[in-house]
């Protein structure tokens, strides 16, 4: 692209070549010369800007969503993380003590997350564990255990709150990256409402899913399995029975189409970190361990666990100077539709 001095120059040059004057520099005619050319300017970074949203490749924001929607495809909505939280209180042998929907829990940093159904501390019970999902979607929500600590307006009997096991699967809204690749797709692998790539894309296109494949006759011809995995991993009935409907009416005709959660293997992971020296060894730890259970997610769904990919996530943990993979001992191989989940984790501080 001509930068502004460079137009300028060139409008020098023509006005003498037209009129066998040359302007002085400073002149009036020079001024407005130069106002013209940064107005010329602006139009070929308008130009470049048009020609930047006029192809999926390299549009932006709201001119890459309608690119999507020329595609059938839109941005994906941000998703809240889930999780449960033991309340608890004194034990009482004759009083039940409900904990409505809506009862605000909080972390020190003041994340929120609400209750989504009602619980009850039954009498005789010390403790009752109550579903609940973060009041702001996204990754914040995506909190360890132990973290959630008190409560906004505490349920009468109530004392204390935690969260016995992360909080997990919340996702930020869909970036223009993550969109780009769903949009690019379908140019590549063209749905034509039988092909694999066409149920594929259509559970893809439901803000839960992370991952979907399709299984070609698992009952013989004329069957297929549309497995599909959520952020958290596996997806709840509700999800399953929503998808069911949506392929019922969209799939072809005399096809049996089942809709299923994928199998699962469980992978052990012990790891040994070496932390830099300017870097507190609880710090780095702990950000190891948050980045491995962050990376077993549903988006794993057919994909190996490659010793390779998991050493590139822990050394790029800040504070890392080295590390040892005790477990696994090799790439764990896993077929198309079944989900790898992290059974037990261990990061230890390198001897």
């Amino acid at each position: 692209m001509k930068t502004v001095e460079e137009i300028y120059q060139e409008m020098l040059s023509a006005y003498g070549e037209k009129t066998g004057v040359a302007p002085a520099e400073g002149c009036d005619l020079s001024a407005r010369l130069y106002a013209c050319a940064a107005q010329v300017f602006s139009l070929y970074v308008q130009a470049g800007w048009v020609a930047r949203q006029a192809f999926p490749q390299t549009a932006e924001g709201e001119y890459l969503d309608r690119h999507a929607q020329l595609r059938g495809l839109e941005r994906k909505e941000p998703v809240a993380a889930r999780g449960v939280v033991r309340f608890a209180g004194e034990i009482s042998e004759n009083t039940d003590r409900p904990i409505p929907a809506g009862t605000v829990c909080m972390t020190a940093g003041l994340i929120r997350f609400e209750t989504i159904e009602d619980g009850l501390l039954a009498a005789g019970q010390a403790h009752v564990d109550v579903p609940v999902q973060a009041l702001v979607p996204g990754i914040s929500g995506n909190v360890a255990a132990g973290t959630i600590l008190s409560m906004a307006v505490a349920p009468a009997g109530i004392s204390a709150c935690s969260n016995p096991s992360p909080c997990q699967g919340g996702v930020d809204r869909e970036g223009d990256e993550q969109l780009r690749q769903r949009v690019l797709d379908t140019f590549q692998r063209l749905p034509n409402g039988a092909n694999a790539a066409f149920y594929q894309q259509g559970a893809l296109s439901f803000d839960p899913v992370a991952a979907a494949v399709v299984v070609p006759k698992p009952r013989g011809t004329g069957t297929l399995d549309v497995v599909v995995a959520t952020h958290q991993g596996l997806p709840d009935r509700d999800l399953l029975d929503e998808l069911a409907k949506y392929f019922q009416r969209r799939r072809e005709i005399a096809v049996e189409v089942q809709v299923r959660a994928p199998q699962t293997q469980a992978v052990q992971v012990a790891v040994q970190v070496a932390p830099h020296s300017e870097y507190r060894a609880e710090q780095v730890l702990e950000e190891v361990e948050d980045a491995v259970r962050g990376w077993f997610t549903g988006q794993r769904l057919g994909h190996d666990v490659l010793l390779a990919q998991l050493g590139s996530l822990i050394y790029g943990c800040d504070g890392v100077a080295n590390y040892a993979i005790l477990s696994p001992t090799a790439d764990v191989e896993v077929e198309q539709d079944v989900l790898p989940v992290l059974d037990t984790l261990t990061v230890e501080e390198m001897p």
